[in-house]
């Protein structure tokens, strides 16, 4: 059996292991959850971390460079990024809501990586000579770090849209760094009623902190993503920036988080509307990475399949 075939053993792998993960964290959230569960489900979420990692090493060590040259190869690492991330916040914050949330992209991630792209973008080939530059490395693996950071912050968002929908709970205010007072009007009928809505509150709170802090963090990776691309345009192209689609899209993408951190900052503002703002840019994250090289051809041509 050659590398090729252990690596492709390895994504297949992956792949079960995010389907029994899938499961496995579905019944712990919505059915029944208890220790055994919660360790089985994490358990699962590193062994698919290390499978993954592992199909990269070894691609890594049979093509001689970092395995980020092509579509296939930066999916790959996406899904890595994504499970590593949420094994990190699983440990630190002993939530349960991540891993519902976060399998379900990896599985697609995986499932598309392996089943819909032809195979001469699952192929590796020798680097194009833009490519052979030690800024293949730093740029592209911040950019697809902090997508793989900000597709989780925005997913959180997104989830706290979905809880926060009820008709007996309505945010109505802002708070601020200091106090962290939340404004909210009720529609209550009875104890029960009173009891449901404060727990909703407080796991509205958790998600909005827990989206912010993770967006906060894949910012500035987006951001130097952004600027070594630009310095690595310079040396490669002769120019910082050439308005390439993938390049507007990633300004574009920028800039609709950085209007979610500045309402959180600088307006003080918590829950439904800065995490509407976070879900537009989980659909740019998209645009730019996958739309971009479907439907527009650029310097950035490497997943284009449009001849």
């Amino acid at each position: 059996m050659n590398i090729s075939s252990i690596e492709n053993n390895l994504i297949n792998t992956s792949f079960v292991l995010l389907l029994i993960a899938l499961i496995s964290y579905w019944w712990n959230l919505t059915i029944n959850s208890n220790n055994t569960i919660i360790f089985l489900s994490q358990t699962l979420t590193i062994l698919i971390n290390l499978t993954i990692a592992s199909s990269l090493i070894l691609r890594w060590a049979e093509n001689k460079y970092f395995p980020l040259s092509n579509l296939y190869e930066s999916l790959i690492f996406l899904a890595w990024s994504i499970t590593f991330l949420q094994i990190f916040i699983e440990k630190k914050t002993k939530n349960k809501f991540t891993g519902p949330i976060t399998i379900p992209i990896v599985l697609f991630i995986i499932g598309f990586a392996t089943m819909s792209l032809p195979n001469e973008l699952r192929l590796a080939s020798p680097l194009v000579p833009a490519l052979k530059s030690n800024w293949l490395m730093m740029h592209v693996t911040v950019m697809i770090l902090s997508y793989g950071t900000l597709i989780t912050g925005s997913l959180l968002s997104f989830l706290l849209l979905i809880i926060s929908n009820n008709n007996t709970i309505q945010i109505e205010g802002n708070s601020n760094s200091n106090n962290q007072k939340i404004l909210f009007r009720y529609q209550l009928k009875n104890t029960n009623e009173i009891s449901n809505n404060f727990n909703r509150i407080k796991l509205i709170q958790l998600i909005d902190n827990l989206s912010y802090r993770i967006i906060g963090f894949g910012f500035p990776l987006l951001t130097i993503g952004i600027i070594s691309g630009a310095v690595w345009a310079n040396d490669a192209w002769g120019t910082y920036w050439s308005w390439d689609p993938k390049e507007t899209w990633a300004l574009i993408t920028w800039i609709i988080f950085a209007i979610y951190l500045h309402s959180r900052i600088n307006n003080k503002l918590e829950g439904k509307k800065p995490a509407m703002i976070a879900s537009i840019g989980f659909i740019i994250i998209w645009i730019c990475y996958l739309g971009v090289n479907f439907l527009g051809k650029g310097l950035h041509s490497y997943g284009w399949l449009i001849t």
